[in-house]
C-alpha cells in the first residue's frame, strides 16, 4: 500500500520523504527551512497540536513559527503573509493518493492549509488504507469535523489544458511518509 500511495502522490507531483520516525523533525525543519519568502527565516504555521518536537526543531531550524490556536486564530492578513504549513494527516488513501485531513488539534483548521503555497504535511504509515470506503469509515468516527481532502498539490488547467498550480491552495505539497 506504501508503494501505491507513494506512486500516486508523485504522479500528482507531490513531494514524498520516506523518513524514520526519529527523523520526522530534522526533515520538517529541513523543509520549512526551503519555504520561499521575502525573510531570511521563513514564516511556518502550525496548528496548536502539532507534535512538539516537531515544532521546537521548525523554529531551531530557522523558521518562524506561528502557531494558529482556536482561541487566537490567524487573521486571513497573517496567513497570507505565511509562506509555508506544517500539519498532521488523519488518513492517507493508496490507491487515489489523497490525504485527508479532519481538523483535529494537529492538523488545524482548513484555512491554514489552504492559503500558504506550501504545505509539508507528516503522514505514518499507519494512517495509510487501500480504499476511499475505509478511510470514510475512519472518519465517520468524528461527523463533525469538517475534513480537507488533499489529491496533490492544488491544480488546475485552462482551456487550453495548460496546468496552473496554486489557484486554490498550496503550490507545493511535500508529504512526509514516517515508517
Amino acid at each position: 500500500m506504501l508503494e501505491l500511495l507513494v506512486d500516486r502522490l508523485e504522479d500528482y507531483k507531490a513531494q514524498v520523504h520516506r523518513v524514520p520516525g526519529r527523523e520526522v523533525g530534522t526533515v520538517v525543519a529541513r523543509l520549512a527551512a526551503e519555504v520561499p519568502g521575502d525573510a531570511a527565516r521563513p514564516r511556518v504555521v502550525v496548528p496548536a497540536g502539532l507534535e512538539p518536537a516537531w515544532v521546537a526543531a521548525l523554529s531551531d531550524g530557522g523558521a518562524t513559527v506561528v502557531v494558529d490556536t482556536p482561541e487566537a486564530p490567524l487573521s486571513p492578513t497573517d496567513l497570507d503573509q505565511t509562506a509555508g504549513v506544517v500539519t498532521a494527516a488523519r488518513v492517507a488513501v493508496a490507491e487515489t493518493g489523497t490525504i485527508v485531513l479532519d481538523a483535529s488539534p494537529d492538523q488545524g483548521r482548513r484555512a491554514i492549509s489552504l492559503v500558504p503555497d506550501v504545505h509539508v504535511c507528516v503522514v505514518r504509515a499507519d494512517q495509510v488504507v487501500q480504499t476511499v470506503p475505509e478511510a470514510v469509515r475512519l472518519l465517520a468516527a468524528h461527523p463533525e469535523r469538517p475534513l480537507t481532502w488533499i489529491s496533490g498539490p492544488s491544480a488546475t488547467s485552462d482551456i487550453e489544458l495548460n496546468r496552473v498550480e496554486g489557484v486554490h491552495g498550496p503550490r507545493t505539497l511535500h508529504v512526509v511518509l514516517v515508517g
